[in-house]
C-alpha cells in the first residue's frame, strides 16, 4: 500500500536528506556484493518524471512535492558543479500518447529532447556524459521502445595530496585482506586528508577518512565493526559525509576514550614525548585503506524505487524498464566515477484480430546450385569462395 506523504517545499540544501533515503532502498537491494551506484543520478531522473504522476509514494521518495523536485533537479542541471559533469536527455519517437506528450513539453530547457534514432547515438551520449568511463547506455535500443529518459553523472579528481604506500600487513592481523593485498595506501602528513573517529548512533564507534580533491571534491570512507548490516554503514557514511565535506565537521571520540591496542578498526598506542596542548595530551591520526574499483548495473523496477509509478503514469500499460550502469576507481592519486541512469517505456503487445494468413514452404526437390560467400570485414568481403550444384543428395543424419 502506498504511504501518503504529506507535502512539503523543498530546498537545493534539503535534497541531501531525501537522496540519502532514497540510496537507502537503492543499495539494500544490491546487497552486501561489491558495487557502486549513483542514488542522486536516479533521483534526478525520477524527478524529473515525476510531474506526469499522481502517486503519493512519490512524494516521499522525493522528499516533498514532485513539482518542486522537478524544478530543483532543472536548476541543478542547468547549473552541474564544475567537478561533476551532469546532463539530461529524453529520445523519443512519434506517437506518445497525450500525457507524455504534455510532459515532454513541460521539459526544462536543461534537459536535451530529440528523435530516438540509434543504439550507437545513446552510447555516444553515455560516453561522452561519462568522460568516457563508461562505454555502453545502460538500455539496449530495440523497434519496441518509444521513449527514453536518462541522466549521467561524472567525476574525474585528483587528490590534494597523493596517498602514501604501506604493506598490505598494515591493515592489521584482523583483517582477511591483508593476506591477499601487497600494498595499500596510508594517508600523508600535511593536508589533504581527515581521519577520525566518530560516534555513530545505530552502528558505534566507526573509523572514518576523507580525502579531498583538488577541483573541489572530498571521498568520505567509513568502517564500522564487522558483521554491522552494509545497509547501516552506509546510512552513517550518508549522515556524516555531508558535515564532513563542507568543513562543518562532526563529533568525534577522544583517542584518549579508546582502550590501548589492536582492534579490526584501529589500533591505539601510546608514547612519552613533546606536546604543545596545555593539558599535555595530544592526539594525532593516520589511516590506512585499500585502493578500490567496481562496475555495476542496477535493475532499477522495484516498485520502492518510483520508477514503476512514473512509467505508469507516462504510458499506462505498456512495458518498460529502468536502469543504472555505474563504476567508480579509487587510487593513489585521485577518484573517478561515472553513472548513467534510464527509464525506456516500449509498444505493448497489440491484440490479435482475424485475419488471413498465407505460408509458403520451399522444395529443393531437384538438382539446385549452392553458392559460400564471405560476409566479414576485409579484402574478402562478399567475395563467393565455394559453390556447388547439388544433383545427388544423401540422406540426412
Amino acid at each position: 500500500m502506498e504511504r501518503i506523504h504529506k507535502s512539503v517545499t523543498l530546498t537545493t540544501a534539503g535534497i541531501a536528506a531525501p537522496v540519502a533515503r532514497y540510496a537507502g532502498r537503492l543499495h539494500a537491494l544490491a546487497g552486501p556484493r561489491h558495487h557502486v551506484a549513483s542514488p542522486l543520478g536516479a533521483w534526478l531522473l525520477l524527478a524529473l518524471c515525476a510531474p506526469a504522476s499522481e502517486a503519493t509514494i512519490l512524494n516521499g521518495l522525493l522528499g516533498g512535492d514532485p513539482a518542486d523536485a522537478a524544478r530543483l533537479a532543472a536548476g541543478l542541471l542547468a547549473r552541474p558543479d564544475p567537478v561533476v559533469p551532469a546532463a539530461a536527455a529524453v529520445w523519443h519517437r512519434p506517437g506518445l500518447s497525450d500525457v507524455a506528450a504534455r510532459w515532454l513539453a513541460g521539459l526544462p530547457p536543461s534537459v536535451t529532447t530529440g528523435p530516438l534514432t540509434s543504439q550507437a547515438e545513446l552510447d555516444g551520449w553515455a560516453r561522452r556524459g561519462t568522460l568516457g568511463l563508461i562505454e555502453r547506455f545502460p538500455v539496449a535500443l530495440d523497434p519496441s521502445l518509444y521513449l527514453l529518459a536518462a541522466t549521467v553523472l561524472a567525476a574525474r579528481v585528483s587528490w590534494e595530496r597523493p596517498f602514501d604506500l604501506a604493506p598490505a600487513s598494515a591493515l592489521g592481523p584482523s583483517s582477511p585482506w591483508a593476506g591477499t593485498l601487497s600494498r595499500v595506501l596510508r594517508t600523508p602528513d600535511g593536508p589533504g586528508h581527515q581521519q577520525l573517529v566518530a560516534p555513530a548512533p545505530a552502528v558505534g564507534d566507526v573509523a572514518v577518512h576523507v580525502a579531498r580533491a583538488r577541483d573541489g571534491l572530498a571521498v568520505v570512507s567509513v568502517a564500522a565493526e564487522p558483521g554491522v548490516p552494509a545497509g547501516d554503514v552506509l546510512a552513517a557514511a550518508y549522515d556524516l559525509a555531508p558535515a564532513l565535506a563542507t568543513g562543518r565537521g562532526a563529533d568525534r571520540r577522544s583517542l584518549f576514550d579508546l582502550p590501548l591496542g589492536e582492534g579490526p578498526l584501529w589500533s591505539v598506542t601510546e608514547r612519552s614525548g613533546p606536546v604543545r596542548s596545555a593539558d599535555g595530551r595530544e592526539e594525532r591520526c593516520t589511516a590506512v585503506l585499500p585502493a578500490w574499483s567496481a562496475s555495476s548495473e542496477h535493475d532499477l523496477s522495484d516498485p520502492g524505487l518510483g520508477f514503476a509509478a512514473a512509467a505508469q503514469a507516462l504510458a499506462p500499460g505498456d512495458p518498460w524498464q529502468a536502469r543504472q550502469a555505474a563504476m567508480a576507481r579509487y587510487t593513489r592519486v585521485g577518484f573517478e566515477a561515472a553513472a548513467v541512469t534510464g527509464l525506456a517505456v516500449a509498444m505493448a503487445m497489440r491484440v490479435p484480430r482475424p485475419g488471413l494468413i498465407r505460408t509458403a514452404e520451399l522444395r529443393f526437390g531437384h538438382p539446385f546450385a549452392v553458392v559460400a560467400v564471405v560476409t566479414g570485414d576485409g579484402p574478402w568481403q562478399g567475395l563467393p569462395v565455394f559453390s556447388a550444384w547439388v544433383a545427388r543428395p544423401e540422406d540426412a543424419e
